[in-house]
């Protein structure tokens, strides 16, 4: 699954956009909420989580991965 922004803890930081090794964010517009535009690239190695400043981003990382 791709990652999840909360829109309300969001300070468009665009932090998630530069750290996102796969750029799922790619074309996020600066002061705007990122976009997710390639979910599927999204290999869950959670660098958006742990950079977000505020916590607005929430990854769910399938079972298969975390064994």
């Amino acid at each position: 699954m791709p990652p999840v922004i909360n829109e309300d803890r969001c300070v468009p930081c665009h932090v998630c956009v530069e750290v996102c090794p796969e750029d799922v964010f790619y074309g996020s517009n600066a002061g705007e909420l990122p976009a997710i535009t390639y979910p599927d690239e999204c290999y869950h190695c959670a660098a958006c989580v742990i950079d977000c400043p505020t916590e607005a981003i929430t990854l769910y990382i399938p079972l298969a991965m975390r064994l």
